[in-house]
């Protein structure tokens, strides 16, 4: 039985009759034409823009296009990988030959980005409904192309960002780096602007800390209970060999403590 389309669609939350399927060819767009072209090194900031600017001819592009778009880059001549899922939330004011409007990547599929590779039969048809596309075979779904840890002192995480990190693969050099340091961590809700300074130490890691609070929202801490994780951005505060005696990581807590005010007005209850 072949795998479609339509599962992944639906488990992500997309209806395809709601739905619109692009895919871009590489192409060199003609001067004076108003669009920019496309080519296998564009950026994403780049496939963004192009995907953006559509023909106001309602021959080309529909003239109410729906709010959600899987937009696909070419793979070979009758494949297609998924680049992003965006959602079309307005279209803006302009006129002319050229209709602009105002994109956003959406987190549906964000998982499968570069990854997903499907039939693309319909090879002379750049766009298709939601509902074509959903019946197109799976033709693979690769490994997940690593991302590079950022550094400790780049690191700001929100919760989703968090519950990613610890557990897709792509992202397993982030905890290869986090389990190497104990250290202090900061908790802001971002809801309040309230602080939460809190540690890891002793026989417990950076990354075994905070997959407790990527599994529950509250790592355990009551401090933390009943509020939604959801608004919570995570970042370090100073990391620690793991040789580091527990006594200091516990003074480098309270100082941080102090001088966020975080047990006066914010979320430390000690």
């Amino acid at each position: 039985m072949t795998l479609t389309l339509d599962p992944l669609m639906r488990s992500a939350g997309l209806d395809p009759s709601t739905t619109l399927a692009i895919r871009h060819a590489y192409v060199v767009e003609p001067a004076g034409s108003g669009l920019t072209g496309l080519h296998a090194d564009s950026t994403d900031d780049e496939i963004l823009y192009y995907t953006s600017r559509q023909s106001s001819s309602t021959r080309s592009f529909p003239a109410s296009p729906p709010a959600t778009w899987m937009v696909f880059v070419p793979e070979g001549g009758d494949r297609a990988r998924l680049w992003a899922v965006v959602l079309n939330k307005a279209e803006l004011a302009g006129g002319g030959t050229i209709r602009a409007f105002d994109l956003e990547v959406s987190e549906h599929m964000a998982d499968l980005r570069d990854r997903l590779v499907i039939g693309w039969k319909a090879a002379r048809s750049w766009k298709i409904n939601g509902t074509t596309a959903a019946n197109y075979p799976v033709l693979e779904i690769a490994d997940s192309r690593p991302i590079p840890f950022p550094g400790f002192d780049q690191l700001i995480l929100s919760y989703e960002k968090l519950q990613a990190v610890m557990r897709e693969h792509r992202y397993a050099a982030w905890r290869t780096a986090l389990s190497s340091v104990m250290g202090v961590y900061l908790i802001t809700d971002t809801a309040t602007g309230r602080h939460y300074v809190g540690k890891a130490d002793g026989l417990e890691s950076i990354s075994q800390r905070w997959r407790s609070y990527a599994a529950n929202g509250n790592g355990g801490n009551r401090d933390l209970k009943g509020l939604d994780p959801s608004t919570f951005r995570y970042s370090l505060l100073r990391v620690f060999d793991p040789a580091t005696p527990k006594h200091v990581i516990d003074a480098a807590e309270g100082h941080f403590k102090v001088a966020l005010d975080s047990r006066t007005h914010g979320l430390n209850a000690n």
